[in-house]
């Protein structure tokens, strides 16, 4: 089929929403779990307040949330050349780098389970001063560090399981986990017949069971789906040494990036944190609804991973080129609409969630500058996660990600909170500043053409040669 015929563009565009759409539902699944929380605990009446109880489930749910990050590094980092090879038709080799993904994944998720199992009072002091809300986060870290275990498997499985154009198990997976969170999450919050109102620590406990289902699911569907690629213990601990190094040489740069940007989201967080219970609150509504303002753009992205990936390790550079530039203009749509939802979002949460005067305005001025916001981040997204990454290019999302969040917002927006105690809008939108930066670095970068390379091993070692024989 030509490249540029209307048959062609139709087919291509159904494919593409084919991904876009299960990994879309995907993301807003994780954010309906996250939404619960924020709901449940903000309308909270117990022995603390709806908002302290908000605030320290935000605040505690830091730690998840870089662990998440950590996976999604390491399983983005795998799909760089799980994809091509998937294109390629070589199964074992990702089936090897999956093993790898998840041999790696263990090495993280043990720590960090230690650490809040043990740890969990010097973790929230470092995102909050507040007494009350460190009291509350130090509970919630302790039931849900178990959790960190599960989420070492499932979640990179699953991430993998997309780069081979297997989606929508992931999205009845985390469905299913959705409405199991949702229904314990109102059991154990609030309390019913002998079970008593729990508060923080049932919305821990709602998220570890949701977990465990989520492990269980996963196990079976490795074990007993008719699957191209599967989980293979003996790759687990009998490593391929040349692919071994790809991976490192291609994840370690995701693994920072996602790394250094979840340190520098914890950091923001960490320094509105630190401006008081009301900020806190607000922020931890106002992060929920930048999280539904991604779900679409978040698709894209991985979708475009997934297909530009394929389409390189097929051999088909100059299509890659073309599929990368539709792609962004169907972003530029993605990014107008997911801008609208947040600004609509602004009546709903503020008349909604039981807040005091001080952080409902926090909260408008927030979501009117994530408005903005989401729509620059879903281009840098495009690039950085779809493009770059997909090419093998991953060295440069990682300058332009962390260079721009750690050195220009993070940098800037905690001398203007604590040098120059300036006001929470200022504040913020300094904090959020990185995006803008972002933008002209990569838009070089991905005009440049630097990023697009073959890097599965066989067409690695046919490059060589023909370079020798030049």
């Amino acid at each position: 089929m030509q490249i540029g015929s209307k048959e062609e563009m139709k087919a291509f565009y159904r494919a593409v929403w084919f991904l876009i759409l299960p990994i879309a539902a995907q993301n807003l699944i994780n954010v309906g779990v996250t939404a619960a929380d924020v709901l449940m605990l903000g309308a909270y009446t117990g022995d603390v307040s709806g908002e302290v109880a908000l605030s320290a489930s935000s605040l505690a749910g830091q730690v998840t949330f870089i662990f998440s990050l950590i996976l999604f590094g390491l399983s983005s980092g795998a799909a760089v050349l799980t994809a091509q090879y998937w294109g390629k038709g070589d199964l074992v080799s990702v089936e090897k780098v999956l093993a790898v993904s998840i041999r790696f994944a263990y090495c993280f998720g043990i720590p960090i389970f230690l650490v809040a199992l043990f740890l969990p009072d010097p973790v929230m002091h470092v995102f909050s001063n507040d007494a009350a809300v460190i009291a509350e986060g130090t509970k919630y870290l302790r039931i849900v560090a178990a959790s960190y275990l599960f989420m070492s498997f499932s979640v990179v499985f699953l991430n993998v399981m997309r780069s081979v154009e297997r989606v929508i198990v992931s999205s009845a997976v985390y469905l299913t986990s959705l409405v199991v969170n949702v229904a314990l999450n109102a059991l154990f919050i609030f309390g019913a017949g002998a079970i008593p109102a729990m508060g923080v620590s049932g919305a821990a406990v709602a998220t570890l069971c949701a977990r465990v289902l989520e492990f269980i699911i996963v196990c079976f569907y490795a074990a007993f789906a008719r699957i191209p690629v599967r989980f293979r213990f003996r790759y687990l601990f009998r490593s391929d040494k040349q692919l071994t190094k790809d991976y490192v040489r291609y994840a370690v740069p995701v693994l920072l990036n996602e790394l250094l940007w979840g340190g520098g989201t914890s950091a923001v967080t960490a320094v509105i944190g630190h401006l008081g219970t009301a900020a806190s609150g607000a922020n931890a509504a106002a992060q929920v609804v930048r999280q539904l303002g991604i779900v679409l753009t978040m698709g894209v992205a991985n979708a475009t991973a997934i297909v530009i990936g394929k389409t390189i390790g097929e051999g088909r550079e100059e299509d890659a080129k073309v599929y990368a530039k539709r792609l962004g203009g169907m972003t530029a749509i993605v990014g107008a609409v997911s801008a609208a939802i947040v600004l609509c979002c602004i009546p709903v949460l503020t008349r909604v969630l039981e807040l005091s005067d001080q952080a409902r305005e926090y909260l408008i001025v927030m979501l009117i500058v994530l408005s903005y916001y989401i729509f620059l981040q879903a281009f840098n997204c495009l690039f950085i996660v779809g493009i770059l990454r997909a090419g093998g290019d991953t060295r440069y999302g990682l300058f332009a990600d962390v260079g721009t969040l750690w050195g220009i917002a993070v940098l800037w927006g905690a001398i203007a909170a604590f040098a120059f105690h300036a006001s929470l809008p200022v504040v913020y939108i300094l904090l959020t500043s990185d995006e803008i930066f972002k933008i002209p670095l990569v838009l070089w970068r991905y005009k440049s053409g630097k990023w697009l390379k073959n890097v599965t091993r066989e067409q690695a070692k046919e490059r060589e040669i023909t370079q020798e024989t030049a």
